[in-house]
């Protein structure tokens, strides 16, 4: 039987979807500015080019950071900070807090998607739970806060 006094769970469409990942974006270009900055200081001053033996920890190190930046909010309240301001959660299936194999898995998948022109981000206007490849393949999805 359905509980009437509980509202309908709402997705997140595609706009504040962008709008809450161009605000995380600027928060993580700042994050990732820093630590280039450590890079750099331990690098005796030299950019890590890719003609540099350690580019490829280079490239694994910034994306270890995107990936914690990303994974410590959501597998601890489901809450960037964009997506707080844009009154946002990510829930696993069954409105719980994500794991961190589940961050893993929405990570590489977005990053997949964005690689596809954004096509994984664009399925979710075709989605009745509005989710997008990195949502499904994830077994997650955004819900709307707002009263």
């Amino acid at each position: 039987m359905m509980d009437i006094n509980k509202p309908a769970t709402v997705y997140v469409g595609l706009i504040r979807r962008m709008l809450a990942i161009f605000y995380d974006l600027l928060l993580l270009i700042a994050t990732l500015f820093v630590a280039t900055a450590i890079a750099f200081a331990l690098n005796h001053g030299e950019p890590v080019e890719p003609d540099n033996p350690y580019h490829a920890f280079f490239v694994f190190y910034l994306l270890a950071i995107i990936f914690f930046y990303y994974g410590w909010f959501w597998t601890h309240g489901g809450q960037t900070l964009g997506m707080q301001t844009w009154k946002i959660k990510l829930v696993s299936n069954n409105h719980q807090n994500i794991t961190w194999l589940q961050a893993f898995i929405r990570m590489t998948t977005a990053l997949v998607s964005w690689l596809f022109v954004g096509l994984g981000f664009v399925w979710s206007l075709f989605s009745s739970k509005k989710q997008t490849w990195h949502d499904r393949l994830s077994d997650s999805a955004l819900i709307d806060l707002r009263d």
